[in-house]
């Protein structure tokens, strides 16, 4: 990510921060605007031209998105008066802003669980994730897929955030749309999301350890999604973005076998 879409998307999510009522239809009118930007290659350059006033660009936002909320609109005309690197990170940041949108409309649910939920059975289930990653069929049928296999197991928040995802896929694959959307998810709540990798189910006592130390590790609020894998052995692998502590077995034994090989 270049500087100036670093600081275009701290100020964009500043302006959503301060929209008086952030709902899950402003969520919505978010991903159909960052849809139809990605779909338009003359939008999209009329939005991120950096030789047309602030004014100008802001213009084009009041004429295409007319129909939206008032909020959504000054939430799109803040995005659209800095400066991005590209069109395609402009999007990014809007399609950031939808997901931080849906998080903020439904406080009370564990959104980050539940799409991290959904990325294992997508793992477990070949045929699901070539299903939704062909680039045979159309993508609102995929996102309609989605929402048919969601209805009542997970919050209208999360549902959103997959279906809008498989309808503007944009060269992603399926398990690294969810993977970015769960790290925006836990970001907007002030939290990390830890990955961690045991061959059993943690208990309660251990869960609560293992969130004190990483809490106090990382300085901040612990996530911990659990991923069930026979390969540990025994122990723990724990990833926190690029950072891994592998306390697994499988790790120790795998040390030891490249020691004496040594």
């Amino acid at each position: 990510m270049g500087s100036a879409t670093t600081q275009a998307l701290a100020a964009s999510t500043q302006a959503l921060a301060a929209a008086k009522d952030v709902t899950l239809d402003s969520a919505r009118e978010l991903f159909a605007a960052a849809r139809t930007v990605a779909e338009s290659s003359q939008l999209s350059g009329a939005l991120t031209d950096p030789s047309a006033p602030a004014e100008a660009r802001q213009n084009v936002v009041s004429a295409v998105f007319a129909g939206f909320s008032q909020d959504v609109q000054n939430i799109l005309k803040t995005v659209v008066a800095q400066r991005w690197s590209s069109s395609s990170q402009l999007v990014d940041g809007v399609e950031e802003l939808a997901i931080r949108a849906a998080a903020i409309s439904t406080p009370q649910a564990d959104i980050g669980g539940e799409l991290f939920g959904f990325s294992r059975v997508i793992a477990a289930n070949a045929d699901l994730e070539l299903a939704l990653g062909t680039r045979l069929g159309g993508e609102d049928a995929k996102g309609a897929l989605v929402e048919r296999l969601l209805t009542g197991g997970v919050s209208d928040a999360a549902a959103l955030i997959v279906s809008s995802l498989v309808r503007q896929p944009r060269e992603r694959r399926i398990r690294q749309m969810l993977s970015r959307a769960t790290r925006i998810v836990a970001d907007q709540g002030d939290r990390v999301v830890a990955t961690v990798h045991t061959a059993k189910p943690l208990t309660d006592a251990q869960r609560t350890r293992l969130s004190a130390a990483l809490s106090h590790r990382y300085d901040g609020n612990v996530s911990l999604n659990e991923v069930f894998d026979p390969a540990v052995v025994g122990g723990l692998r724990v990833q926190i973005a690029d950072d891994v502590i592998d306390g697994s077995i499988s790790a120790r034994l795998a040390d030891l076998r490249q020691k004496l090989a040594g």
